[in-house]
């Protein structure tokens, strides 16, 4: 029986896909990686998960765990030569578990992350994983690359939130770990080795994941303000006076807003003048009831002293929708700019200022006119550093820029003790960068877990880190 025949076998003719049904597969959402594969396999359990990675491992062929493929650095996609099977989750969608007492949530991989967020509301919880992706992406995928967002200033990236996993090992065994427990000191805590591992140490099929109490009050606002530190010092307060319930804090420069306003159709500048930056900010609590008066005080200290410019703050969940917009729009508005070379790094929250100014001067010297759009999670460290072209540039040239630009930014980073990859993972983009500044200690324990756990090299292989050349 051939491998697709077994395949078929295990979850129906319908559920493996080849040929030119192959397609959504193999491409990630930018365009940056195609790859091939001699199918597309959707399992509907973790039993079927199992018998899948148990017939792939046999045949010796590569397998390549895929969720929403919503993912920027090309984790999913699979390898060019072709001989790979891509393992989507897609039909893994059930919610097994609502437990309001024990605040957890139990699902399965392929459910969609807004479906838990609505799940858990519907239990009177709260599930705190948000980010722009989330009408598409699914958990298992977050897990693997450990999904930040722009929550994890109050509850912390995704693996602050699992509990426990369920995981089909490479050779096809089941690892069932959804225990529910808050506390379990037996030994070495294996759901953390799954997290952030991009699908290269086995298939996350389902999790125990956190649940919070549901949010009675948010207050949201817009703040200008001359430049980052401002923005620094105005989270501190913010944090202090409000009894540590800012639950969101990004920042944003100038050309950010401009280029949404110019690209996004709905989108309107609350302020009648212009401004630096901008720091969007958000207060929440479980308890209903006093945050509209300490971020009043907050601003009104802020404005007299002069560390901001002007403040509006959303009256409505429209006004508060159209001030998130404004934030959640700039991705979009730097693709239809043109070129855009991003970096997703990270410093100690104190040093994102300084970071920003020393990269921006670093790669306007090195390649004049280029456009610095510094947004994102001030609360938790993480700028998502993007570069868009030179107007009137030519894209293409600007793009062979990349690895230039990487270096410069990344060199910056690493000598300040921060990361080159925040929360968007490695994939195959960052590869080799990710053997330039990782310490040799640190790949050596990387390469030992993944020799132990899939000695053969068959899950996702060539994300993350490369095998040792012999």
């Amino acid at each position: 029986m051939s491998l697709i025949d077994r395949l078929a076998a295990v979850v129906g003719p319908g559920n493996v896909l080849i040929g030119s049904d192959l397609a959504p597969y193999l491409e990630e959402e930018r365009g940056l990686f195609h790859g091939a594969a001699l199918a597309a396999v959707r399992p509907g359990s973790t039993a079927e998960v199992a018998e899948v990675v148990k017939a792939c491992a046999e045949a010796g062929i590569a397998m390549v765990p895929q969720g929403g493929n919503t993912g920027l650095c090309g984790g999913g996609v699979p390898p060019e030569h072709g001989r790979a099977v891509v393992i989507s989750t897609e039909r893994l969608t059930r919610i097994r578990h609502v437990d309001a007492v024990d605040f957890t949530l139990t699902a399965e991989a392929g459910c969609v992350l807004a479906s838990l967020q609505q799940a858990a509301g519907q239990a009177g919880c709260l599930f705190p994983l948000s980010l722009g992706a989330e009408g598409s992406c699914r958990i298992g995928g977050n897990i693997s690359t450990n999904a930040g967002g722009t929550n994890v200033l109050r509850y912390g990236a995704t693996r602050d939130l699992v509990l426990g996993l369920e995981v089909v090992l490479p050779d096809g065994r089941v690892w069932n770990g959804l225990k529910r427990l808050r506390k379990d000191n037996t030994g070495y805590a294996l759901h953390h080795l799954f997290i952030g591992a991009e699908g290269t140490l086995g298939i996350v099929t389902a999790a125990v994941l956190k649940l919070f109490p549901a949010v009675a009050e948010r207050q949201t606002a817009l703040v200008a303000l001359p430049d980052p530190d401002a923005a620094l010092a105005l989270l501190g307060r913010a944090r202090r006076a409000s009894g540590d319930c800012v639950t969101a804090c990004e920042l944003m420069p100038r050309i950010g807003l401009d280029l949404g306003l110019t690209h996004v159709d709905g989108l309107r500048d609350p302020f009648a003048a212009r401004h630096p930056w901008y720091l969007l900010l958000e207060l929440s609590s479980s308890r209903p009831g006093g945050l509209r008066e300490a971020l009043e005080g907050i601003l009104a200290d802020a404005l007299v002293d002069g560390s901001a410019l002007d403040a509006v703050l959303a009256e409505s969940h429209e006004q508060r929708s159209a001030l998130w917009r404004l934030r959640e729009s700039i991705p979009e508005a730097q693709k239809r700019e043109g070129g855009s070379i991003k970096h997703d790094v990270s410093v100690a929250t104190s040093r994102v200022p300084e970071m920003i100014r020393r990269c921006t001067e670093a790669v306007e010297r090195a390649l004049p006119g280029v456009r610095v759009v510094a947004f994102g999670h001030l609360g938790d460290g993480n700028t998502h550093f993007n570069l868009t072209q030179p107007v009137g540039g030519d894209k293409q040239a600007f793009l062979a820029e990349w690895g230039r630009m990487n270096r410069i930014v990344h060199d910056i980073v690493a000598g300040m003790d921060g990361s080159i990859s925040a929360e968007h993972g490695i994939g195959r983009l960052k590869v080799d960068e990710m053997l330039h500044y990782k310490p040799a200690v640190d790949i050596d324990l990387m390469r030992r877990l993944k020799s132990a756990i899939d000695p053969s090299g068959l899950m996702n292989p060539g994300k993350i880190i490369p095998p040792r050349i012999t």
